[in-house]
Order: structure tokens, then sequence, then C-alpha cells
């Protein structure tokens, strides 16, 4: 700073100004300290300045797997909410497992992010109260905080999911399979909850081979589809419980000599030209939502915790409406 000043022939305190983007300097003293900053190649010490201000102007974002579709745009729409308030955003994923979530929210946390997302995997995390005590914020996203009170941003699997299979049951079934993701996950068991709940509401007694659920990768749904799709009483729809159960799903049925219906949770790429049906979360709507309660919280509000839950949308694309064989 001192060479800058130096070559611009300004005070220190007016380098400061400029770095900083505080008033009180004219536009050609503006000028000339960006000028000499240049062609120094001056960097501002960002340690130096958490010392100063006591924040790291960086937030943390903790997904479950950050290959996953439905995380890329919850992703972007939380940097552009920390792009626009001057911070950096860290990511990292847990790959579903509770001990390595912790490990990674404590990491970012020794590293003294302002903030936290969380795409919670374990339903403990009292690990975090000194952390929040201390004034890292937390807002927990998709998922409920498990034993704290914090923000928590989520969209509605239960509505989603009875929407969808109620709309199967307007079109004629009867049998129709569900297979979900494992249910120790908060949104497998809301949506497992909302497929009884429209099967209920329409008088059908549900059979247990009608429903699967565990872990996504495609060997155990192709079975758990398979088995569902043969048999004497075999089903007539399928309603798939998230993004990673419909594409193999889809690939399934391209090999089944039967039509049958099908209804996603969560919209896939080519779901429009594939025609596929899906209960639509806005996954952009939810970071975003997410990132300003943080930042909110950033800036000194003091309510208490706060728990929004977000509407999905059924898109019908045709393999919804495809009637019972």
């Amino acid at each position: 700073m001192k060479d800058v000043a130096a070559r611009a022939g300004v005070g220190l305190k007016t380098v400061s100004r400029v770095v900083n983007s505080e008033p009180g300097v004219t536009p050609d003293t503006e000028r000339r300290v960006q000028e000499a900053i240049e062609a120094l190649g001056f960097r501002r010490n960002d340690s130096a300045r958490v010392l100063r201000k006591g924040r790291t102007a960086s937030i943390g974002l903790v997904l479950e797997d950050l290959a996953d579709p439905f995380y890329g745009p919850l992703s972007r729409a939380v940097e552009e909410v920390a792009r626009a308030h001057g911070a950096l955003l860290i990511n990292g994923s847990s790959a579903e497992d509770p001990e390595r979530e912790q490990e990674l929210v404590l990491a970012l946390c020794a590293r003294r992010v302002d903030g936290l997302i969380v795409i919670p995997a374990g339903d403990d995390h009292r690990y975090l109260e000194p952390e929040m005590k201390a004034g890292i914020a937390t807002v927990f996203v998709d998922r409920p905080a498990g034993r704290v009170d914090a923000d928590m941003v989520l969209s509605d699997s239960f509505g989603g999911a009875r929407a969808g299979v109620a709309h199967l049951v307007a079109h004629g079934h009867r049998r129709i399979g569900f297979i979900g993701d494992q249910p120790r996950i908060h949104t497998a068991t809301e949506r497992l909850r909302g497929y009884h709940a429209a099967m209920a509401d329409a008088g059908i007694p549900v059979q247990d081979a009608w429903v699967s659920l565990g872990p996504t990768d495609p060997a155990r749904v192709r079975t758990a589809a398979e088995a569902m799709l043969t048999g004497s009483e075999p089903v007539t729809a399928l309603f798939a419980g998230n993004n990673r159960v419909t594409v193999t799903v889809v690939r399934v049925l391209a090999e089944c000599v039967r039509r049958i219906a099908l209804v996603g949770f969560d919209d896939i790429e080519l779901a429009d030209l594939l025609g596929i049906t899906v209960i639509s979360q806005d996954a952009a709507t939810v970071g975003r939502t997410a990132a300003e309660h943080l930042f909110r919280r950033l800036d000194g509000a003091a309510h208490a915790p706060a728990r929004v839950e977000l509407p999905t949308r059924l898109i019908p694309r045709g393999s919804g409406e495809i009637p019972p064989a």
C-alpha cells in the first residue's frame, strides 16, 4: 500500500478507501490510485482484512453429491447470491455419509467461513451448536436439520409425490409401484408418505411388492423395477422417487414390451424430448432462497429460525398419461 500511495501521490488512507470501495475519493484521485495498483500488481491482503473485520467474506456449501444434476443449478444460485454480497463460495460433497458431512462442515468452520448452507446427510447436528453460537450462520436445505434449531429451505416432497401418484390414478391406474431412495433420507420418506396418501385417497390398498426403497445405484433400481413389472399382477405404472431412479427406470421401460406409465420426482435432462412426466422442484429457487436467508442472518437478522417450504410443479409430457394396458 505504501508503494501504491507513493506512486499515486496520496496517503495510505486514500489507497484503503479506493481498494475497499469507500466514499470520499475524487474521480481523478481514484483513477491515479487504480493506475498505480495496476502498474504495481497490488493485491489486497485478505488475511489482514479478516483479522481487522472478523469476517472472511466466504461461505461453505455442503452438498450430497456434486455430480448430481439437481445440485448444479442450486449451487450456481448460491454462488450468484454470494458474489452479489462480495463473498467466495467453497463447496464439497458428503457422499451421503454423516461422518463425512461432519468432517467437511467442521473443516469449513475451522477455516472461519462466515456461514454454511448444508444439505444434511445425518440426522443429528448438535455438533454444530458451538459453531452456530460462535456466530457462524447456518441454513439447512432440502432436508431438515437434526436436533438443532436452524433456518431450513425445503421443497414440498410430500405434496409433490401425492400429486404425481394422484395423476397416475386419474389416468386409470390401480397398480402403481414406488421406487425411492434410502429410508433414512427425509425426502425419500416424505415422498413415500405422499405415495401412500394418494393411494389411500383413491381407496387403493398398497401391496408390499409395489414399494422399494434403497440405494439409487442402477443395479438396485433395475432389480426393483423388473420385479414390479413381472409376476401374475404386475404394476401398470411407476413413480420414481428422484432423478437418478427415473433415469434407470426409463432404461428398463425402453426394454419392456408393454407400455408402462411413469412419473418421476425431479426433472432430468432431455425429459422434455423423451416425453417424461415429472414433478419438478426449482433447484435454483431453493438455492437462491437459502443463500438470501443466510446473508440476512449475516447482516444481523435475529428472528426465530424459519422453515420455508417451496411448492413443486407437475409437468405432464406423455409418460404419466399412458393408460393401463
